[in-house]
């Protein structure tokens, strides 16, 4: 995998604000000066925004791209990428830096790769295995990405690479002492209609129960379904909110409730335990890699809202356990998905691609570019 001729690296992504795992992890490596250690020059390939406004970012990204491919011909390729229409949208770049020889790191995001290739024709499939394959590394962010990876490429070098999440403050105690919190897209395989249910079941021993579903997504047809249950006073939308209003969010919740179908590994959740806010969610993905059950949060199989249930009443009654789970949580995510413990394994990735750190003079260059 190393390569003597890399001396600088295009990273392509969503562009900042822009909703989803992938802005967020790379605002993280920003933040803890990623791009001030190593010659990264970050072009933003999506966003969000009008149809008008997200086609002229793509078409702007894909001249910058290959222009810099062609100007800078011993650069890497970094794409963060993830499944579905992503994926397609992304073809462009992975061709064209394999076209040109240039090691790439492909990183997965998200969830629903097994299920996006599942869908895919076989010639689709075998593009798909073409470019993992070809990849320098693969990045996934749990064991069981990575063991699914091999087992359709069993060539490629899948690197298990946690995301990094920002430490977030711990409160003495929550704000209000009966909400409960939702951050996610809201979808049925999202598990919103199953914690809708175990809310309205759990108002019949805590009155005062209120739950804040934070996103965007079906909002209308989950407001619905609350008013169906007789909730919907006990419900509150507060649509997407970036990063410092989930920080309020988390400071006023008394715990985090996530019970989804699919996926990899929710951002969201990290950030509830780093908060130490205590949580419940579903071993599905890599979920059951970041929470131990019974230790550092619960875990209660899709679609099991009598259980959803009777684990939300007990962390809402029980604030001694909810304040152990929690600051369990916290910890877990302090020694396994902190920055600085996460992106020294990245940057062992750049090093093996022969990119060389900025020395002093040069970062701080780079981190005014950047700014």
């Amino acid at each position: 995998m190393t390569s003597p001729y890399s001396t600088s690296l295009l990273m392509l992504g969503a562009a900042p604000e822009t909703r989803g795992s992938i802005a967020a992890v790379v605002e993280t490596c920003r933040a803890h000066g990623l791009f001030r250690r190593w010659p990264i020059e970050y072009i933003a390939t999506h966003g969000d925004g009008t149809r008008r406004e997200r086609v002229a970012l793509a078409l702007r990204a894909l001249s910058q791209f290959l222009e810099r491919l062609a100007g800078e011909r011993r650069s890497a390729v970094h794409l963060h990428t993830a499944a579905n229409g992503n994926f397609w949208r992304d073809l462009p770049y992975m061709l064209a830096a394999l076209a040109a020889g240039r090691p790439l790191l492909l990183q997965l995001h998200g969830a629903g790769f097994e299920r996006f290739y599942d869908r895919c024709d076989s010639t689709a499939r075998t593009l798909v295995r073409y470019l993992l394959n070809s990849a320098a590394a693969v990045i996934v962010a749990t064991d069981s990405r990575r063991s699914w990876v091999r087992s359709i490429c069993r060539n490629a070098h899948a690197v298990t690479l946690p995301n990094p999440v920002e430490q977030v403050p711990a409160g003495v105690a929550p704000q209000e002492r009966n909400m409960i919190l939702f951050l996610g897209k809201l979808r049925q395989s999202k598990g919103i209609f199953d914690l809708l249910q175990a809310v309205a079941a759990a108002r019949a021993v805590v009155p005062d129960v209120r739950l804040v579903c934070a996103g965007d997504g079906e909002r209308i047809a989950v407001a619905r379904y609350a008013e169906q249950l007789g909730i919907a006073d006990a419900v509150k939308f507060t649509g997407w909110v970036g990063p410092s209003g989930k920080r309020s969010l988390l400071e006023s919740a008394a715990l985090f409730a996530l019970p989804s179908y699919d996926e990899a590994l929710p951002i969201s959740l990290l950030e509830a335990m780093s908060a130490g806010v205590p949580v419940i969610a579903t071993p599905v993905g890599g979920v059951h890699e970041a929470v131990v059950d019974g230790v550092t949060g619960f875990l209660v199989a899709p679609g099991d809202t009598q259980t959803l249930e009777r684990l939300l009443v007990r962390l809402l009654q029980d604030r001694a356990l909810a304040e152990r789970i929690g600051a369990a949580g916290r910890q877990s995510v302090r020694l396994r998905y902190a920055a600085e413990r996460a992106l020294p394994r990245l940057e062992a990735l750049y090093a093996d691609l022969g990119l060389a750190r900025l020395a002093a003079p040069a970062a701080e260059a780079e981190l005014k570019k950047a700014a």
